[in-house]
């Protein structure tokens, strides 16, 4: 296909939603044209070799996991798995402290061991009656009380959001799990696991198994709009850019990213004193919460990769606000924002022919495979929808 040739579906964003519609729409015998700003598929997700060989996640890590059999058996045609769990620790203080907070958390603050019958009963007198948590202060203040709210949250919270946690939405801080036993589990969904060869390698086979879709990169969508008729849009890009901000500039949180390789003898030096062979900190991510710490995490996405090589790289996180120039990873869920969406998602809704999709285009945090699903549910719709008036 060429420019100014007629396609049935024209995508914007050649991240998870976008490729995930492109791949079953083209499957079912439609054409497509998927176009992006980046010069690379895979959005966010995207995954490369740096300069020492090491696997690296270049805009923060995606740790893939779900409980629907369905999304996986899905992305399973694209890819093998490399099973793993997810470990987190968080550096404050002067020490690093087992996190989600759980029972092994509560020990290293009282200093010495105690019992799950203890731990219970530190949570049921320290914690904050509140029956129904407005914001995520509430919902945390509600769980473990004020002391470990001010170490972990309160401070790691003003950091990332710029906001205190009472200005945010519950489900922000919500999503983060209270254990009352010594699970450090990150996450607990059923499957967990990342892609074997890579999420850019997956998103390549995805497109290849897609005879009928054309994949345009380092474009602008406005412009490359121009170029082709089109049956129906599918749109990944923020809602309130689609149109023109008209109501306002929905806010965002960027990130900038810093990296450090290490190799040789430093690394098997470090290694021989974590106990880790070929890894650099404890644990795949460290959280700093302190506020005199300017990045929020560092990564070192080879625990979860298994790669076997010399070397291996830990990326720094730090915090920044958005502007147009910068990339918005992270819409800002409060109810001042939700009410403004709710205006664009009015706009939206009267569409008869564009769809909005993914993170940017519903304004809502969501896991990789919740968009993977979106997008399944979505291109039933119109392959319904359309093949029904072909």
């Amino acid at each position: 296909m060429e420019p100014s040739s007629q396609v049935d579906f024209f995508i914007v964003g050649a991240g998870f939603s976008g490729l995930v519609a492109a791949e079953r729409l083209s499957q079912a015998g439609f054409t497509c044209v998927v176009v992006d700003k980046r010069d690379h598929v895979g959005g966010n997700a995207y995954d490369c070799y740096d300069e020492a060989g090491v696997l690296i996640h270049p805009y923060g890590p995606h740790y893939f996991r779900s409980n629907s059999a369905r999304i996986v058996a899905y992305l399973s045609q694209f890819t093998e798995w490399h099973e793993v769990s997810y470990q987190i620790k968080s550096f404050t203080k002067g020490r690093f402290w087992s996190f989600p907070i759980n029972l092994n958390t509560f020990e290293e603050w009282l200093g010495r061991e105690s019992s799950e019958l203890e731990w219970r009963d530190y949570l049921d007198t320290h914690k904050v009656e509140i029956e129904h948590p407005q914001n995520s202060e509430e919902v945390i203040l509600s769980q473990v009380g004020w002391d470990f709210y001010r170490i972990f949250f309160e401070p790691y919270t003003l950091k990332q959001w710029k906001r205190h946690p009472r200005e945010l939405q519950a489900s922000v801080c919500g999503r983060i799990p209270i254990r009352l036993n010594r699970d450090d589990r990150y996450l607990t969904e059923s499957f967990q696991a990342m892609p074997v060869e890579g999420y850019t390698a997956m998103f390549e086979k995805m497109m290849a198994h897609s005879p009928n879709l054309q994949v345009r990169l380092g474009v602008d969508y406005k412009d490359e709009q121009k170029n082709w008729q089109y049956r129906h849009m599918i749109f990944t890009g923020p809602i309130d850019e689609y149109y023109d901000h008209c109501y306002g500039s929905l806010p965002y949180r960027s990130l900038r990213f810093e990296r450090e390789t290490h190799s040789g003898e430093e690394l098997r030096a470090r290694a021989a004193i974590s106990g880790k062979e070929g890894l650099w900190q404890p644990a795949l991510q460290v959280n700093y919460p302190d506020l005199d710490v300017t990045y929020t995490r560092t990564v070192e996405i080879k625990h979860a990769t298994g790669q076997k090589i010399d070397a291996t790289t830990v990326i720094r996180e730090f915090p920044e606000d958005w502007t147009p120039e910068k990339e918005p990873f992270y819409p800002v869920p409060t109810d001042i924002t939700a009410q403004l969406y709710t205006r664009y998602r009015q706009l939206a809704d009267q569409e008869t022919n564009v769809s909005f999709i993914g993170r940017l285009g519903t304004y809502r945090y969501y896991n990789m495979d919740q968009v993977t699903g979106m997008a399944l549910t979505e291109a039933e719709k119109l392959i319904q929808r359309y093949q029904s008036v072909s």
